[in-house]
């Protein structure tokens, strides 16, 4: 069986794909930048599914460093580039991060094809696809680009900037090496541990009644399970080579609607969520003085739409039920420690 690579697995998305692998019957290294969370990493893991832990290796590897690649690639078949610098742990200065993020990928990729990996599955996102655009009434495919001269968030500017190096390094200096890439919309679904991504936050919110209203706009969202899913379709299909992919389960859905959704399926345990939408002006002029807002100003007001429908169509990939995904979310949350009403 293959060996396959996945950088950051102790990441929320990473630690899925992960997982995705082993069930699958790969055997998988997976990088960190700290090996004192390999302990925990292998708990969860072990936590979500049975599997011979001889098949899972942890190796330390970092974005910033050249040294670390070649050891954790030798011997791959396939890379799943999921690691980057997030909203978490994102250097402080824009042109920092978009930095890391473009180094860091060219760094596994020059790795990748120095190994003579067959291909590397990057995980870009939406970020590099929506944004940047003025508002329209049909959902975005990978045709579109984010717009990186516009007025947009660092995060995105260097999502996008750093995917389109890593298309230019496989065009220019590839030798041969595959590149396909996987862009997630909002990514919800369960957590394999008291992890805290930012994308679970506005759920976590909701439970916790830390949002009287929902910020007034509307975003596609994805089951972390699925992009782990569609992450694999990517690896082996032929069809996957040299195409960019969105992992969506549904078009734009309004925040408030999620907020429906959980009162609907939890019950009294989700009945902290907001049951209203702020007025657009309002929430405009609360963004020029709440912090969580203020991070949210280019999206109020709009929807963010985006269609799977290529991967669907030509990789038979099958996200699962929103509605699903998002009960699930809120049962994951509660069962690692979130307090209703707290």
């Amino acid at each position: 069986m293959n060996q396959v690579l996945v950088t950051g697995g102790s990441g929320f998305i990473g630690g899925w794909c992960v997982l995705a692998l082993l069930q699958a019957g790969y055997d998988v290294r997976t990088s960190v930048r700290d090996l004192d969370r390999e302990p925990a990493l292998r708990a969860q893991l072990h936590a979500a599914a049975d599997f011979d832990d001889a098949r899972l290796t942890v190796v330390r590897a970092d974005l910033q460093d050249d040294g670390d690649w070649p050891e954790a690639v030798a011997g791959c078949d396939y890379v799943l580039h999921v690691a980057s610098p997030t909203l978490r742990n994102a250097p402080e200065s824009e042109e920092a991060m978009i930095s890391a993020a473009r180094d860091g990928v060219l760094r596994v990729l020059r790795a990748a094809r120095d190994a003579g990996v067959r291909r590397v599955v990057l995980t870009s996102a939406f970020g590099a696809v929506g944004y940047g655009h003025p508002p329209r009434p049909t959902p975005f495919t990978e045709e579109d680009w984010t717009n990186v001269d516009a007025d947009i968030a660092p995060y995105q500017r260097s999502k996008t900037l750093a995917e389109r190096a890593a298309w230019q390094f496989v065009r220019d200096e590839g030798g041969g090496l595959e590149l396909a890439a996987v862009h997630p919309v909002a990514v919800i679904g369960p957590v394999l541990g008291p992890d805290d991504p930012p994308s679970l936050r506005i759920i976590r919110s909701m439970l916790t009644g830390a949002v009287p209203a929902c910020p007034p706009f509307g975003t596609s969202w994805v089951d972390v399970r699925d992009v782990a899913d569609l992450h694999l379709h990517a690896m082996t299909d032929p069809a996957a080579a040299g195409e960019r992919w969105l992992a969506s389960a549904s078009d734009s859905l309004r925040i408030v609607e999620v907020a429906r959704i959980l009162r609907r399926r939890l019950g009294d345990r989700a009945a902290q969520a907001p049951t209203r939408e702020l007025p657009l002006p309002v929430a405009r002029l609360l963004s020029r003085f709440n912090p969580q807002l203020r991070s949210l100003r280019p999206q109020l007001g709009r929807e963010f739409g985006a269609t799977s429908a290529k991967a669907e169509r030509l990789l038979g990939w099958r996200p699962r039920p929103l509605e699903d995904t998002i009960a699930d979310t809120a049962e994951s949350l509660l069962a690692h420690g979130v307090e209703v009403g707290k």
